[in-house]
């Protein structure tokens, strides 16, 4: 038996495939989408260093998470209390994930 045979033979399977436990431990990337830009083509032509892209939202608005284009929460951003200076997001809305994972 090879090697993958014997991780398919010691994991439990549901609906033909490995369970979904088997990816608690796996980092996965999360988007914050804080906002939207609908500039012309001829104006995003023009950004350089320094230039300012004006987004649809304000500081106060709430931001978007997403997982892929999975909408999984949404929150409010923050400074980091540890003095690192890093935004963090305060979670508001969180979707019902777990028959995703």
């Amino acid at each position: 038996m090879n090697r993958l045979g014997e991780i398919e033979t010691l994991t439990p399977r549901r609906s033909g495939g490995p369970s979904p436990q088997a990816f608690r431990g796996v980092p996965i990337e999360v988007i914050v989408a804080v906002g939207r830009a609908r500039p012309m083509i001829a104006d995003l032509a023009r950004l350089r260093r320094d230039s300012v892209l004006s987004l649809d939202t304000t500081l106060t608005d709430p931001v978007d998470l997403y997982v892929g284009d999975r909408l999984i929460a949404r929150g409010e951003l923050q400074e980091m209390e540890d003095g690192s200076g890093r935004l963090g997001v305060r979670l508001t809305e969180v979707a019902d994930l777990e028959d995703a994972v």
